[in-house]
């Protein structure tokens, strides 16, 4: 029988990469074929080291040549593995030993309440006996400086050893650093990218943080410079999304989430914060109104096949109380006080199981966000 290199390339064809989902050809495993008369060579490179794998690959060229193409064929096959060209992954050891776990608090789009979800998060991990810092990322408006009541307060400069370093300002136990200490109230921070991440990493690195459980990270909304700093700069061991349950939001939420998950950031997303679900009046205590559209968050998070840790009506003593500065979560036996402790139990768990089934996050080297797009 007659046959040619064509019909060896189209028999492999319908054989699939380990672990990438494509045919070895699509793939451009195949790296050489040469028939003599009724010998094949075949030599091919997966990405997978495994021996398993390299033996599967071995057996099923062998046997979809002899199916497809002639029986009779003496088969060589050679198959090397070779890790993917394009690993982005850097592992550096941790530049925040003293910190145990860094939850970035996350938004798609602005406006749904991320910053008082992380100031609340935070006072309910605190009462819950944990050493608790905040980093206010959200460089073009910090609020975590009104929120927790010091907006006029400085960080003082103390000594680490040899070098001196910024002591967060403590509010309610907490440890803040924003650049909102930094800057003029009455001015608008005009930076570009790099010069807003510059900063961030001096509030990350130049700072006498101490021995802190949870370093939440209220980031800006959409997925741009600040997040890319981020990611790049420290160890983040997961994050948690927050969305109102409409349409607009969830959408943004969603690109949020794929952008925590995108292979070269590869953060685990710990679940999904519904903010303003309803609205219930005072005058009418057993009804609820649902303004923003209903369990939207609570379908994305299934979609997404993430943990919905909890919603949060839209209440006006939460606004209230972080504009005086005082959040709500301070106030005790409360339903709110409850419902922002059982977001908090909810991602402490979650936080439990991504430390004890995955490896720690790795700082990432990236240069672009592909398929994200800042909002």
């Amino acid at each position: 029988m007659q046959f040619k290199k064509q019909d060896i390339l189209n028999a492999l064809d319908t054989i699939t990469e380990p672990g990438t989902g494509k045919s070895l050809v699509e793939s451009n495993a195949v790296k050489n074929v040469v028939v003599f008369g009724k010998e094949v060579i075949v030599d091919v490179v997966i990405t997978n080291p495994t021996l398993q794998a390299k033996k599967k690959t071995e057996v099923e060229i062998m046997k979809v040549i002899h199916d497809k193409v002639y029986q009779k064929i003496d088969v060589k096959v050679n198959v090397k593995a070779e890790a993917p060209a394009k690993s982005l992954k850097v592992k550096k050891a941790n530049p925040l030993p003293n910190i145990k776990n860094i939850v970035a608090i996350a938004s798609g789009k602005g406006g749904v309440g991320k910053s008082t979800i992380t100031a609340n998060l935070a006072v309910s991990l605190s009462k819950m006996g944990f050493k608790v810092g905040i980093l206010d990322a959200d460089v073009y408006g910090p609020s975590m400086p009104i929120m927790f009541d010091v907006p006029s307060a400085k960080p003082l400069s103390v000594m680490e050893g040899d070098r001196s370093k910024m002591k967060p300002v403590e509010s309610y136990g907490i440890k803040i650093l924003s650049l909102g200490f930094f800057t003029n109230a009455n001015q608008a921070v005009i930076w570009r990218g790099a010069m807003a991440s510059k900063a961030l990493n001096q509030l990350l690195f130049d700072a006498a943080w101490g021995e802190i459980d949870y370093l939440l990270i209220d980031l800006p909304p959409g997925t741009g410079d600040i997040h890319l700093s981020i990611v790049q700069a420290i160890p983040v061991t997961g994050a948690v999304i927050v969305s109102t349950p409409q349409n607009i939001a969830l959408a943004d939420a969603k690109r949020g989430i794929a952008m925590f998950k995108q292979e070269n950031i590869n953060v685990p997303v710990l679940g999904l914060v519904e903010n303003m679900s309803y609205f219930t009046p005072d005058e009418l205590p057993d009804n609820k109104y649902y303004i923003f559209g209903k369990d939207g968050a609570k379908h994305l998070a299934e979609d997404e096949e993430t943990r919905f840790l909890g919603e949060i009506p839209l209440v006006q003593s939460i606004r209230e109380s972080g504009d005086v500065g005082h959040p709500i979560s301070l106030q005790e036996n409360t339903p709110l006080e409850a419902s922002f402790k059982n977001i908090a139990k909810n991602m402490v768990a979650e936080l439990l199981k991504r430390n004890n089934d995955l490896p720690p996050t790795e700082i990432v080297r990236i240069t672009t966000m592909a398929g994200c797009s800042s909002n």
